[in-house]
């Protein structure tokens, strides 16, 4: 079989991705000195890569699984299959402006520029999704219709009106202000860089995190769907595990019923004898934001409570229903 190729970000998501890969039995080794690391599967070959590229490279098939932002995904308008939120790398794409000027929403700063005869300047490296909110923001169209806001970049200009412009950004983007920008687009996940910067939040573009894509033809591919959704299923098992508990408790038989009518289960509780046959043992998996509620009532009915986090959880019905399985269980 051909080697799946599996490409992970580089930069600020590289640490929690290795995290999330050896949390889930994946053991990588090599990555601080080159861009291909080692990976514990024979049938997965690995590549660092900006995640700015990757969801290119796997819409074109040279990639046929990697992880990357939402934010990538909607600025490359990259055709992809998004296989999992992995809820790490959690940022917001946000508008910021000088603190000096009055808090506005960005339809008032742009009216405030043109009523002056002035251009309206935003610097980003999210060009497309710049040009999207741009043109769909009411002030805008009101004025320019559906005309395109000229991006400008060192090799290429695109879009014809000048009243409104985007420079693409290479970094530091909090630096551009007020010389060479009015405002900003740029991501943030405590907004403490931009207060450094003499920068405040107007608006919330959009929320973002990791997520796991596949390319579409490679899900076609029998041989490379079925290992593309073993990586889903480890993956996937340490999101799940890290937001469920598993606890032991032991109970009365003439309060087992009632005990069990409280417990939600990941599947049935597991329910064993203990060596007073008046007890038995009981044992699941609950939603870490269960406990609390449920903790009164378990306090009620049973004796003792053992509470520990998986490692992971295995939803392996729910995948096998994904991935198209016959012999799968179809949910009821």
């Amino acid at each position: 079989m051909e080697k799946i190729k599996f490409a992970i970000p580089a930069g600020s998501l590289a640490k929690a991705t290795f995290e999330i890969l050896q949390r889930s039995g994946y053991k990588v080794s090599g990555q601080e000195r080159t861009y291909r690391p080692t990976i514990n599967d024979p049938k997965i070959e690995l590549k660092i890569l900006r995640p700015q590229e990757i969801p290119v490279f796997v819409s074109e098939g040279l990639q046929d699984v990697g992880i990357t932002g939402q934010d990538w995904i909607r600025e490359t308008r990259a055709d992809v299959e998004v296989l999992q939120n992995l809820e790490y790398g959690k940022i917001k794409l946000v508008v910021a402006i000088p603190k000096g000027l009055s808090a506005r929403p960005i339809s008032a700063l742009m009216e405030a520029l043109w009523s002056k005869g002035k251009n309206f300047r935003i610097s980003t490296e999210y060009l497309n999704i710049a040009a999207e909110y741009i043109k769909s923001n009411p002030a805008y169209r009101k004025r320019f219709g559906k005309s395109e806001p000229l991006i400008v970049t060192p090799w290429w200009r695109k879009g014809e009106n000048p009243r409104a412009k985007i420079f693409l950004s290479f970094g530091a983007t909090e630096a551009k202000p007020p010389e060479n920008a009015d405002c900003i687009m740029d991501v943030t996940e405590t907004g403490s860089t931009l207060e450094a910067n003499n920068l405040k939040i107007i608006e919330t573009v959009m929320q973002s995190s990791a997520v796991l894509v596949a390319n579409k033809k490679a899900l076609v591919d029998q041989q490379k769907k079925e290992k593309i959704y073993d990586i889903l299923t480890l993956l996937k098992g340490v999101v799940d595990g890290s937001k469920r508990i598993h606890i032991f408790v032991n109970v009365k038989k003439t309060n087992l019923q009632r005990l069990l009518k409280e417990l939600p289960a990941l599947k049935n509780p597991t329910i064993a004898p203990l060596a007073d046959e008046n007890w038995c043992s009981v044992n699941t998996i609950i939603e870490k934001k269960r406990l609390i509620d449920l903790l009164p009532k378990i306090r009620k009915l049973a004796q003792g409570i053992v509470v520990y986090e998986p490692r992971q959880v295995l939803a392996l019905d729910e995948i096998s229903r994904r991935e198209g399985n016959e012999c799968a269980p179809k949910p009821k």
